[in-house]
């Protein structure tokens, strides 16, 4: 039985003639009355009584139209379903972000802009540091990530970069440096150090003591910390000062107060991250891209 046999034998139960329902389906009368004919066959029953003015169902027809129906609406349905995700209006998609850069107006602007655009598409967020969302991305886990990048980032993955952001000072607000708005790098010199480790994310850990060296010294990191909040928190508990990306000063936490940077200032990169060739097996993933690269765009 093929799907064919059962769009003719529906357009023969609701014509209740076969010339109409040939002219209907689009074949002729004869071999519609034959497909027919088969398909009563291999029911072993028959599913029309034939009459002067037409056909007429069958009780075990009318079983039969009931169940016909129900499957053609199905077939109808997962048609439409498959036709949908590809074109990326459904489906899922699974994101990775770092907690750092979930504080970059950019990143929960894509989110909602892609969720208006696309609501039937299932978003699967994780969060995690960059080394775990470069990981994630390699082994498939994740479609696409928000990342962290710097020249060790994989060559091979393709990114759609942002603007880079300038870092600022956190200090805690009994510091002496709290009163000021802006400093150099080095009033940082000798300062109790929060950071996160270097195997969380190379590319933040990485411009910051560069900054250091650049400004003439070196950091004495005392306190290591997960991720930004925590490090902010830390700030606040007056165990060291650190620098974090400016948008991680919308976390106004008591206790802490934001510096900019005088003279050179380290910059945080943000770039949302594919591996090759996965936009083309996900449409889901080619819309996000999409707006993406119109994000940077219209950012200045």
């Amino acid at each position: 039985m093929e799907l064919r046999h059962l769009r003719y034998f529906l357009a023969v139960a609701e014509e209740a003639n076969f010339t109409r329902a040939a002219a209907r389906v689009g074949i002729g009368q004869p071999p519609l009355s034959q497909q027919i004919q088969a398909l009563e066959k291999e029911l072993g029953t028959a599913l029309f009584v034939r009459t002067p003015q037409g056909a007429r169902l069958t009780d075990a027809g009318q079983a039969f139209l009931v169940e016909v129906r129900r499957v053609l609406v199905d077939v109808d349905r997962a048609a439409e379903s498959a036709r949908r995700a590809a074109r990326g209006e459904s489906g899922r998609l699974r994101l990775g972000f770092t907690a750092s850069a979930a504080f970059n107006p950019i990143v929960p602007a894509l989110i909602r802009d892609y969720r208006r655009a696309r609501p039937a598409v299932e978003l699967a967020l994780e969060e995690t540091n960059t080394a775990g969302l470069l990981e994630a991305l390699a082994s498939g886990r994740l479609e696409a990530a928000f990342i962290r990048y710097s020249v060790s980032t994989p060559s091979e993955l393709e990114l759609v970069k942002f603007p880079d952001e300038p870092m600022k000072i956190a200090v805690p607000a009994a510091h002496p440096l709290a009163t000021r708005t802006r400093a150099p790098l080095s009033a940082l010199v000798g300062e109790p150090f929060i950071l996160f480790p270097r195997s969380f994310g190379n590319s933040l850990y990485d411009e910051i003591l560069s900054a250091c060296r650049q400004a003439g010294f070196s950091l004495a990191i005392t306190q290591e910390a997960p991720q930004m909040s925590s490090i902010v928190n830390l700030v606040s508990a007056e165990l060291g000062v650190s620098v974090v990306p400016e948008s991680t000063a919308q976390v106004q936490l008591p206790g802490v107060r934001y510096l900019e940077i005088e003279g050179q200032v380290p910059m945080a990169r943000l770039a949302l991250a594919s591996m090759p060739g996965q936009a083309q097996a996900s449409p889901a993933l080619q819309h996000l891209l999409a707006l993406a690269q119109g994000q940077t765009a219209r950012t200045p």
